[in-house]
């Protein structure tokens, strides 16, 4: 078996995510239950950290206080591509940071520019990741289906970062 190597898994999500732009984030809200909220991948870092902008008024910022185990989700259909990231969620103050990782989509949320009060930062820190790549195509497996077969289970892989 392989050494795991952490540069590698975290290329693999990488290049998995790159395309994606925007994720389905779970958080557990005060109540206990499961919420998810779109949310834009500003930057993957070389760790393996996914960055996203928030406000501090939103429900997500008090809900990564309280439980910050977090879910990400990222589907592309058109490719059939499919990753599901597990990590702990971070509020981050850093107007450096904030700065650095500003864009045009960040200040449609945040007219007053990356000094709003409210511009933060969440930083998920990855831990696991569990990917589905199903390179197929689409006619035949529906055409499989159709006909009473199995359709093809493609490439699923896990991640350890």
């Amino acid at each position: 078996m392989p050494a795991y190597d952490h540069s590698s898994q975290v290329a693999e999500l990488t290049s998995r995510i790159a395309a994606i732009r925007y994720a389905m984030f779970t958080t557990i809200d005060q109540h206990g239950h499961l919420v998810s909220c779109p949310m834009t991948n500003q930057h993957t870092d070389p760790e393996g950290n996914l960055w996203f902008f928030t406000s501090t008024v939103s429900p997500l910022w008090e809900q990564i206080a309280a439980h910050p185990q977090v879910n990400l989700s990222f589907v592309d259909p058109e490719r059939s591509i499919y990753v599901s990231v597990n990590g702990q969620a971070e509020r981050v103050v850093d107007r450096a940071r904030i700065k650095g990782l500003w864009n045009t989509e960040a200040q449609a949320w945040f007219p007053d520019g990356p000094d709003d009060l409210h511009a933060m930062l969440v930083c998920v820190r990855s831990q696991t990741a569990e990917y589905w790549d199903a390179k197929v195509n689409a006619m035949v497996e529906l055409f499989k289906v159709l006909t009473g077969g199995k359709p093809e289970d493609g490439k699923h892989g896990h991640l350890d970062l």
